[in-house]
């Protein structure tokens, strides 16, 4: 009988498996594609799933179906979407015990556990998700990129381009992004980033950027508007939620994670600096989803979920 449990962590650009023993060792680790859930074709997420899971067990020699598996996966916040990926895994056979859930919970659990707290995560994608001390959870954001998404890689990519478009025609000022984005795209003239974001996915969006953060710290006017109204969604996605949760018995700590916010992160002092305006305490353990998998595969095993 195996004794191993599976954490997979299933974005949008990425698709991450952890093995794991009984004895909480690391044993193999795999990669694949993306598997960013479509609610109309669940199975699609759960092949590619599968697939990276497979692909950790082959590695450890380890055999199928393992004990428990818990997938995180971006796009499950819809119950009829996250019931039809887990389903599909279920008839797979990779594990005794299967659940899925979203990416950001699973964030969340390898920051807080059970315990009260505030998750913000800014990647291509942004959320704010929290629980307070009742047990009582909330979500702000997390519309996706064409209601949502303020504050992400996705939202500074779009006004980069947007600010682009409005300087070309005189309704807004001057800005150096104008040229750093044709060298960045090797295009020939601006123009041509009609047909650039026509056919651009929303990872090509959030990769521009770094060039947004260059351009601002060569003193770009624009470039530096863009993050600065960036920071702005995010600290209002955070107040949102401590309103809408509240009142706290105290302050919650806050963890940051996503591309935007690790250390190092080009929006990773500024939302500090928020933080620490608003009497909020931050953690500075990073958070991942794929830990958080691995602990609620476990909490699975043992029957507490």
């Amino acid at each position: 009988m195996s004794d191993f449990i599976i954490g997979v962590d299933g974005g949008g650009t990425l698709t991450r498996a952890l093995l794991v023993s009984a004895d909480d060792r690391e044993v193999a680790r795999a990669e694949g594609p993306a598997s960013l859930a479509n609610p109309s074709k669940p199975e699609k997420a759960a092949r590619v799933i599968a697939a990276v899971a497979t692909d950790a067990a082959d590695r450890a020699g380890a055999p199928l179906p393992v004990e428990a598996l818990h997938a995180a996966v971006a796009g499950v916040g819809r119950e009829t979407t996250r019931a039809g990926v887990e389903q599909a895994l279920e008839r797979m056979g990779l594990a005794k015990r299967v659940r899925v859930g979203t990416d950001v919970e699973a964030t969340y659990f390898d920051a807080f556990g059970d315990h009260a707290g505030i998750l913000l995560l800014a990647g291509t994608g942004s959320v704010a998700w929290g629980r307070l001390e009742d047990g009582r959870t909330a979500r702000v954001g997390g519309w996706g990129s064409l209601i949502g998404d303020e504050g992400s890689g996705y939202g500074i990519g779009l006004e980069c381009l947007r600010r682009v478009a409005r300087s070309v025609d005189g309704r807004g000022p001057e800005t150096r992004l104008q040229q750093a984005l044709i060298d960045f795209i090797e295009l020939e003239k601006v123009e041509e980033l009609i047909v650039w974001a026509h056919d651009a996915t929303k990872a090509d969006i959030a990769g521009l950027v770094p060039v947004v953060v260059e351009q601002a710290r060569a003193a770009d006017a624009v470039a530096g508007e863009i993050l600065v109204k960036a920071v702005e969604e995010l600290e209002g996605h955070v107040l949102t939620l401590l309103e809408n949760l509240g009142p706290w018995q105290d302050a919650p700590r806050v963890a940051l994670a996503g591309g935007l916010l690790e250390p190092g992160g080009p929006l990773r002092e500024a939302t500090e600096r928020v933080l620490t305006r608003h009497q909020l305490i931050r953690v500075d353990f990073q958070p991942h989803a794929i830990r958080g998998a691995v602990g609620l595969a476990r909490q699975l095993l043992a029957g507490e979920r």
